[in-house]
């Protein structure tokens, strides 16, 4: 199972001044929430304007940009512009490209399972490529004849290849690959 975080914490409003003793000051309790955040994922850093008490502004860093993010644990998409970024993020990791059509019927019927290798498999990046007109020059480069094909890379280079809705096989090519 893939963990990804999208939303920061926001910090809590306090009432308004007229309802506050004039010695009380509000709890810091935003502060915390978003100290907490930054010290429990070291990727997103909150300022907060303590004066004026608005939402946090959030600055990324370079781990965010930086480029695309390798996932495991879950079966990315990918098209003929981010195939080889998430490749060469992935470094040292074994990855396993599905190239795949829409009307491939073993392609259909093997889809379950490549996702299901994925969940067990943490240590590989599953990528799925379809093959149609936008990625053609991609399938072309990377000698796509038949559908549904895995290619298996390993930095940054194709290793093995299986042909058709074998999984027995493709589970072995991966096996290969990932113990060398």
């Amino acid at each position: 199972m893939a963990l990804q975080i999208n939303q920061l914490c926001r910090p809590i409003t306090p009432a308004p001044a007229s309802s506050i003793a004039p010695r009380f000051s509000p709890p810091a309790k935003h502060a915390t929430v978003a100290g907490d955040a930054q010290r429990s994922f070291g990727l997103v850093k909150t300022v907060v304007d303590r004066r004026k008490l608005r939402s946090p502004v959030t600055v990324r860093s370079n781990l965010e940009t930086s480029g695309p993010a390798v996932v495991v644990g879950v079966v990315t998409e990918v098209d003929k512009d981010t195939f080889w970024p998430i490749v060469n993020a992935a470094g040292d990791k074994t990855v396993v490209l599905d190239m795949y059509t829409q009307w491939c019927g073993p392609c259909k019927i093997i889809a379950p399972k490549f996702q299901e290798l994925a969940e067990k498999y943490l240590d590989v990046v599953f990528l799925k490529l379809d093959c149609n007109q936008e990625n053609k020059s991609l399938a072309k480069e990377l000698g796509i004849k038949v559908v549904p094909t895995f290619k298996i890379l390993k930095h940054g280079k194709i290793a093995k290849e299986v042909t058709g809705a074998k999984f027995d096989s493709l589970v072995a090519a991966m096996e290969e690959v990932r113990s060398s």
